[in-house]
């Protein structure tokens, strides 16, 4: 059993130096190497419990790379993060770090980016919104985002 143990840990770890992942990310990598549920369990527990796998710090990270460096919205994000396995609770508290006001900036912004001169007719107003929806802004916002950009005395 320590053996399988060991072998276990070795390809958590390997799985890890690649790059940080939720415990059910680990979990599945684990099985789809052939290690038992038990095993694999008990190896994820411990490399929790010394702090190398933190679902928590995890979500908070993610939702802040995602929001900055591929704007997107709280939808995706959250989507995103409950398909990687993380708890509800975390997912929460990660997006939870961002206000209503940060997040319609960052919309705003996105329009700026992919949109150099405000959209005025319906066909690119949808197109606009298309753009925001897919990125997982709520459409209450990317109607404010919107009408915000539309709005702005620069343009």
């Amino acid at each position: 059993m320590n053996g399988a143990r060991d072998q276990a840990l070795s390809l958590a770890w390997h799985a890890l130096n690649r790059r940080e992942r939720t415990e059910a990310e680990l979990l599945r990598a684990l099985a789809a190497k052939g290690v038992e549920p038990a095993v694999a369990a008990d190896v994820v527990a411990e490399l929790r419990e010394s702090g190398y796998v933190d679902d928590a710090s995890y979500a908070r990270r993610f939702a802040a790379d995602r929001r900055h460096l591929d704007g997107w919205g709280a939808e995706r994000i959250e989507r995103r993060l409950r398909t990687l396995g993380v708890e509800r609770e975390h997912v929460a508290a990660a997006l939870a770090e961002r206000t209503a006001e940060e997040e319609l900036s960052t919309a705003v912004a996105l329009l700026e980016r992919r949109f150099p001169v405000p959209p005025r007719e319906p066909r690119d107003c949808e197109r606009a919104l298309g753009v925001l929806l897919r990125r997982g802004y709520e459409l209450e916002l990317a109607h404010d985002a919107l009408r915000r950009y539309a709005a702005d005395p620069a343009f």
